[in-house]
Order: structure tokens, then C-alpha cells, then sequence
């Protein structure tokens, strides 16, 4: 299950997030989905870093009973992408939600050997997505 917060207002795409979710996981997750400043803020916070960006990846502790994590997605990066890749809002989301799910679950593209690139690519095409920027930029 996923327990959405969206003070954004951003049309999500429930359903199909709720079936990549549990492509992927049995375990409940966290999802925060909201503007440029709360990412920013949040950002600077957890990160150390003053700045907006796109998702942003909380895992939970290790524990049966614990959701996965929580996920804060930005809803202006949500706009903005779909724009400039010329693709639907509810793509974008989709792109971004996997993205930070892949994170929660322990993928990280700057240290691994392309598995998460990999595992991306398999579930776009599994959910027939657009490529994601992460994806193209590695072919390039």
C-alpha cells in the first residue's frame, strides 16, 4: 500500500504506481508529493544540500513491520520534465516514483556496476514508460 500525502494537488497515477510497487516489494510505502521549496528545504536538511531536485529516497530501518520508506517526489520537476522530454505528467511520475523506489530497495547508480540502471530500464519497459534522463544519458 501506498500512503500518499500530495498537498500539491498533482493528478497522480495511483493505480499504475501501486503495480510498480508491487512488482517490487510487499512493503507499504511512504509517498510525499510536493513543491520546489518543501523539496529544498528537506534537501537541505536530510542532505546538505540547498536545493530543489526531483525525488528524494528515505529508507526505513530494517524491520518486518517498518513501510519500505518514504519517497517526496517534486510535482514542479513532475511539470517541468514532461514539458522539456515531451512526454505525459503522469510519465514523468511513474519515472521518478521508480526511480526513488529503486533507492528505497538499495540501488544506487553512483556506486554500483549499472545494475540500477539496468533494473530502470526493465521495469520502463515492463510499464511501457518513456526512457528516463538517467537511461538516455547512459547511451549517450
Amino acid at each position: 500500500m501506498i500512503d500518499i500525502d500530495n498537498p500539491s494537488g498533482l493528478n497522480i497515477p495511483i493505480e499504475k504506481i501501486e503495480k510498480i510497487a508491487q512488482s517490487l516489494t510487499d512493503k507499504d510505502i511512504d509517498l510525499l508529493v510536493t513543491d520546489n521549496t518543501q523539496m529544498r528545504q528537506i534537501n537541505a536538511e536530510f542532505r546538505g544540500i540547498d536545493k530543489a531536485t526531483d525525488v528524494l529516497s528515505f529508507p526505513f530501518e530494517e524491520s518486518p513491520m517498518a513501510p519500505l520508506g518514504t519517497l517526496a517526489i517534486s510535482a514542479d520537476y513532475v511539470k517541468e520534465l514532461s514539458l522539456e522530454l515531451k512526454h505525459s505528467q503522469e510519465d514523468e511520475f511513474c519515472l521518478l516514483f521508480i526511480h526513488g523506489l529503486l533507492h528505497l530497495l538499495g540501488y544506487d547508480h553512483e556506486t554500483d556496476k549499472g545494475e540500477m540502471r539496468e533494473k530502470e530500464k526493465a521495469l520502463i519497459e515492463a510499464f511501457g514508460l518513456p526512457e528516463s534522463l538517467i537511461i538516455r544519458t547512459q547511451e549517450i
